[in-house]
């Protein structure tokens, strides 16, 4: 029997009516947001399941929206997520998806530009209790929860890049809780996602970004 925590059933502290339908949708667009390296020009969410039946209701369209202007789950200007948006100048739409029904019924992909011309795509699930998984980014497979610092290394897939990432980590002396490598394919783009228990210092993040055959890093922290 798995053990349950009190926020496990509680949930997280937020504005909306739903922690998988707000709470859950905020925290996705935080941290595609985050995933991006210049401020956000335009984005495009394509909603699935029972996020695109009750989106609008719900407020699951303003969460995502705040979510890519950077607010938090309490953030009480999550109600005027639209009119700030607009405000900053962003390009923004919503697409519905009820064929697909494959995927997990709170599921959104979000495909984000940045001023600098720099375009991401991931898929997120809202899983409950406000907890969400990252399952792509740019069409990889990947498994990620954010609730770790998390360092994602895109890279090429090629002998000796894992272990210079490592490498970096052990002497920053990172304790690793989890670390993985996703690939389309041998020697195509790959990602090496670590989250860590404590911090990831920048100078580790910028010292990996030096290393052979990377081609970015994104540095998350909670």
């Amino acid at each position: 029997m798995a053990d349950t925590g009190i926020f496990d059933i509680i949930g997280p502290n937020m504005v909306g009516p739903s922690s998988s339908h707000t709470a859950g949708a905020l925290r996705i667009a935080l941290l595609a947001g985050k995933m991006l390296h210049s401020r956000p020009a335009s984005v495009q969410f394509t909603l699935y399941g029972s996020f695109a039946r009750t989106y609008r209701g719900h407020g699951t369209d303003r969460a995502l929206l705040a979510g890519i202007l950077g607010m938090n789950t309490e953030d009480l200007r999550i109600r005027d997520s639209f009119s700030l948006a607009d405000q900053a100048g962003l390009q923004y739409s919503f697409e519905e998806n009820t064929e697909n029904r494959e995927v997990h019924p709170n599921t959104v992909d979000i495909s984000l530009r940045g001023e600098d011309g720099e375009e991401v795509r991931i898929t997120g699930v809202s899983v409950g209790g406000g907890a969400v998984r990252i399952t792509r980014i740019n069409g990889v497979k990947v498994r990620f929860s954010g609730e770790y610092n998390t360092l994602i290394v895109r890279q090429l897939d090629t002998p000796g890049v894992v272990a210079a990432i490592t490498r970096v980590l052990a002497e920053h002396h990172i304790n690793i809780a989890f670390m993985r490598m996703y690939r389309e394919g041998k020697g195509d783009i790959a990602y090496t996602i670590v989250e860590a228990d404590g911090q990831i210092p920048e100078a580790a993040a910028q010292e990996i970004r030096s290393q052979d055959n990377i081609h970015n890093v994104t540095l998350i922290t909670i």
